[in-house]
């Protein structure tokens, strides 16, 4: 298929997503929680579980660590994996290097039983797309959650009080118990902040009535596995460098998009005229902080994506210039983004489950 075409495909489907981000913010498809839970009661039945097990990952693309967790959450009951999928950018703001349906079809080869969509992380801040994230989690009746996590000191803290009920705060340089009000350490490893951010979000939402007390169970994360080296090989058709760190089902998938002359076609790129269209034409303040906004309409015309990158002031994250990004691709004005996050999740959309 030619780049044109190609560029027009994923083009066409962003702004699919785009327009359902929008209808999700208004409405809720109660018919869609409904099927999901008959799905769900067909495979408890077929596989004498009786425990929902939920985690969310990226799978860009899924490796040994993600089988790992997958497998050690599969002993416990029905593993449900939360996939972010709408406008395919990621927590990082950048896009994914395969669509969802294909990292969706890595983890149901790779074991999962069913794969649902998650929010679209790259245009909301950490906060947010942590408070979408235990919503869905809520409302898939997830009773068991496992997280893979960095052995360090302040982390095998955490992991005490979770495992004794209580939740944790996060604050620069201070990670606490808010049960008890220790000082657990300064800082954590980004995998392992994932976790206590999760366990501050449900600790929130619960005093907002929401009523959820999910089992975690921690996986010591597998050594020597690298997302760079993996995502360079694939880009080089190069995978017997890296056939150790993924498991075959991924490998395999992966070898036929190659081979098939494919997988550059589904290599998902940033949609760059679109971006500089909406920096140099639109009134940022809809989309954007109003600091961040003025910044920018000041400077422009933009004439390339560096430029609007170097205009732009850093963020508490490191990821906030790309997001920056995100938002200006999507277009989302932040009103309506705030009601979709308030009515999340509108709809349970299943990606693909194991029949």
């Amino acid at each position: 298929m030619p780049i044109g075409e190609i560029m027009d495909l994923n083009l066409k489907n962003f702004l699919k997503d785009r327009e359902e981000i929008i209808k999700d913010a208004e409405t809720k498809d109660e018919k869609s929680f409904e099927n999901f839970k008959k799905i769900v009661e067909k495979i408890k039945e077929k596989e004498g579980k009786d425990k929902i097990v939920c985690d969310f990952t990226e799978y860009n693309p899924l490796h040994k660590g993600h089988k790992y967790a997958l497998d050690r959450g599969r002993e416990h009951g029905v593993f449900i994996s939360v996939l972010p999928g709408p406008l395919e950018r990621s927590g990082r703001g950048i896009p994914y290097l395969l669509n969802r349906y294909i990292r969706a079809e890595m983890a149901i080869k790779a074991g999962a039983d069913i794969v649902v969509e998650g929010p679209p992380m790259g245009i909301m801040g950490s906060g947010q797309y942590m408070m979408c994230l235990i919503k869905m989690f809520y409302n898939l009746g997830a009773e068991i959650i496992p997280r893979g996590y960095i052995p360090e000191e302040t982390m095998e803290k955490v992991i005490s009080c979770i495992n004794k009920g209580y939740h944790i705060q996060v604050k620069p340089y201070k990670i606490c118990c808010i049960e008890t009000g220790e000082i657990l350490g300064e800082k954590l490893n980004i995998d392992n902040y994932v976790i206590a951010s999760m366990s501050q979000t449900i600790y929130k939402l619960n005093r907002e009535g929401l009523k959820f007390n999910p089992k975690f169970i921690f996986v010591r994360r597998l050594e020597g596995i690298s997302g760079t080296k993996i995502r360079e090989a694939m880009f080089n058709g190069k995978f017997e460098e890296v056939k150790d760190m993924l498991p075959e089902t991924t490998l395999k998938i992966l070898k036929e998009l190659y081979d098939s002359g494919k997988l550059n076609d589904f290599i998902l790129k940033r949609f760059e005229d679109r971006i500089l269209e909406t920096a140099n034409e639109f009134d940022l303040h809809r989309y954007l902080p109003s600091n961040v906004a003025e910044i920018l309409e000041k400077r422009r015309p933009f004439n390339n994506i560096e430029e609007i990158k170097n205009a732009l002031p850093y963020g508490f994250s490191r990821h906030f210039k790309e997001r920056v990004l995100s938002k200006l691709e999507a277009r989302i004005p932040s009103e309506t983004l705030s009601k979709y996050i308030n009515n999340y999740p509108a709809k349970i959309k299943i990606l693909a489950f194991r029949e």
